[in-house]
């Protein structure tokens, strides 16, 4: 069951520290389409467009499912998918993954580990500037990365220090291109949190130290530069022309001239705007969009949900009923999800497993998640009445667009047929379903959260250090306090070897299988459209040859997008 809308994802993909890994892609019938969920593809640059020669100049227009009121102040801000997408343009990070799953360096030369992984040496990049023309030193890495850690003065993070401050003992600098972290133990996946999903990007000191303009004062050393931004109108970059990337034939990056990106947050107007090339390009997690799409022959397009997030039912483990195993079973096993998939998803959708996606280290194709099974789902509803002698109830609480509204009746009726009482609670904003969450008032919320990357990226929004009670993680929405789970985490942290690390995940998979803190529906497909005459999805080859990841949950590289003219 698709258990979100667009705006639920927010505290979850808004602030997911979870890292992009690559999805795979395989050439489509439809509009020359490509759908990465089927087959790998053999290379990445525009899916369709690799024999191409890139044209340099022009410029395209890019539609966004929605603004970014907050701004671009990294270290603070809460970007959600659009916001990303705009970061790309303008910041770069120290690492990147590559199609094969793997992190590499980027704006870093190298990322080292000592023997024990509790020291990296971070070598950068020479003769690289920002795009106000100062230098990237190691001075302004340091102090980045002390901003995020909620370390440096002039910054106070909101989310990034629950990753880092427990972890991060030491920053410093060792020459002018060295900064060594140390940690406070073991961190062998230390390279994945420098990408963060590509939010940790390196800001200059001019807008790093900026105390009140940050957020709209954007200094990166990406490709562009940000030129103009007008909340919930348009966000104008014009190409860098000191960026220090060039193609493999040595011509300059980036190709364009200028990226418009156009906040359209209705759904089907951002499609009508495609097809009348009002836009150029966008990205979309609608079903009814990529059905759509696949029923026309004009525009292309790529879809994904390899590496991608999970939709679930975020529950408080912390109060009744969801502090009971025998209710969360009960809603589990009401939920019809291969229906739900064909209703709300026009069957285009999968049902989820756990809380990663296929590609993933820890994915496994069946985890013991509950089936569908009304019989066991009245056993377990009359369970719960017998544990504490009320009926079986909960409030679901959603943002009330659309789909979000289709969602909320189909599952209160699926429940209904189990005995199981659903009183819905639509809200306006997406502001409020998250303070529901950050207080852990809720008792169930539509959610949408953990791109792919190493799992040990969810050990922000899972892991609790109190050995009993709720769990003392403001992150862990759901407030509940797993031993089992606290060890696997720990274990899969410390753990560096790949065929070991795996199987502890995998095992954290079933474990959420057994105790249902979430009820996983479905894994989001992400989809970019585009026009026939639009190329470079993703982008050229990564500093080291690889090549870029082609995943979507967290967008994807603008540096190689060209269009003909």
């Amino acid at each position: 069951m698709r258990l979100r809308t667009r705006g639920t994802a927010v505290a979850a993909t808004v602030l997911s520290l979870s890292m992009l890994a690559a999805a795979c892609g395989s050439s489509g019938s439809n509009g020359g389409s490509t759908d990465s969920s089927k087959k790998p593809t053999d290379a990445v640059v525009g899916a369709d467009d690799t024999k191409l020669t890139p044209k340099s100049g022009g410029e395209i227009k890019y539609g966004l499912e929605s603004d970014t009121t907050g701004g671009y102040c990294l270290q603070e801000a809460q970007l959600a998918i659009s916001g990303m997408q705009v970061a790309r343009a303008v910041y770069d990070t120290l690492t990147m993954p590559n199609l094969k799953g793997k992190i590499t360096p980027y704006l870093a030369e190298s990322v080292t580990p000592n023997t024990d992984y509790t020291e990296w040496t971070i070598k950068l990049r020479p003769n690289v500037v920002f795009s106000d023309g100062s230098k990237l030193d190691a001075d302004i890495v340091r102090d980045n990365l002390l901003a995020y850690d909620g370390k440096y003065a002039k910054r106070s993070p909101l989310l990034f220090k629950f990753v880092f401050g427990d972890y991060t003992k030491d920053v410093v600098t060792v020459d002018p291109l060295t900064v060594k972290v140390t940690t406070v133990k073991p961190w062998p996946t230390y390279p994945w949190f420098l990408w963060s999903s590509s939010r940790l990007g390196i800001t200059g000191r001019a807008q790093l130290d900026d105390a009140s303009t940050c957020n709209k004062n954007v200094v990166g050393t990406g490709p562009f530069k940000l030129t103009e931004m007008i909340a919930n109108q348009r966000i104008t970059v014009v190409r860098n022309p000191n960026y220090w990337q060039k193609d493999a034939k040595g011509v300059q990056l980036p190709y364009l001239d200028k990226i418009t990106f156009v906040p359209i947050s209705d759904e089907p107007a951002r499609l009508t705007a495609l097809e009348a090339g009002d836009i150029n390009i966008m990205h979309s997690s609608s079903y009814n969009t990529l059905a759509a799409l696949k029923k026309q022959s004009t525009l292309k397009y790529i879809s994904s949900n390899r590496f991608g997030e999970v939709s679930y039912l975020l529950l408080n483990g912390t109060k009744a009923p969801f502090d009971h195993l025998s209710a969360r079973e009960a809603v589990a096993y009401a939920q019809n999800r291969d229906l739900a998939n064909q209703r709300l998803n026009q069957g285009l959708g999968t049902p989820a497993q756990g809380p990663f996606a296929p590609g993933n280290i820890g994915y496994l194709q069946d985890s013991g998640y509950p089936k569908f099974d009304l019989a066991k789902a009245k056993a377990k509803a009359a369970q719960y009445k017998q544990e504490t002698g009320q009926t079986l109830s909960f409030t679901y609480t959603f943002v009330a667009d659309s789909e979000g509204k289709q969602t909320a009746v189909l599952l209160q009726q699926m429940e209904k047929e189990a005995g199981i009482t659903v009183n819905l609670n639509p809200i306006g904003d997406q502001s409020t379903l998250i303070n529901l969450a950050i207080g852990r008032q809720q008792q169930a919320i539509g959610w949408r959260n953990h791109p792919g990357a190493d799992p040990d990226t969810q050990w922000v929004w899972w892991h609790c250090s109190n050995a009993s009670g709720p769990c003392d993680n403001l992150v862990n929405f759901g407030g509940w306090n797993d031993p089992q789970i606290n060890k696997l985490l720990e274990e899969g942290r410390a753990e560096a070897d790949p065929a070991k690390h795996a199987a502890i995940y995998e095992e954290l998979n079933r474990e959420f299988a057994k105790k249902l803190w979430d009820l996983w529906s479905g894994y989001t497909t992400w989809t970019i459209a585009f026009q026939p005459k639009v190329h470079g999805i993703f982008g050229p080859p990564l500093p080291d040859g690889s090549l870029p990841s082609d995943g979507l949950a967290t967008g994807h590289s603008v540096l190689g997008l060209w269009i003909e003219h």
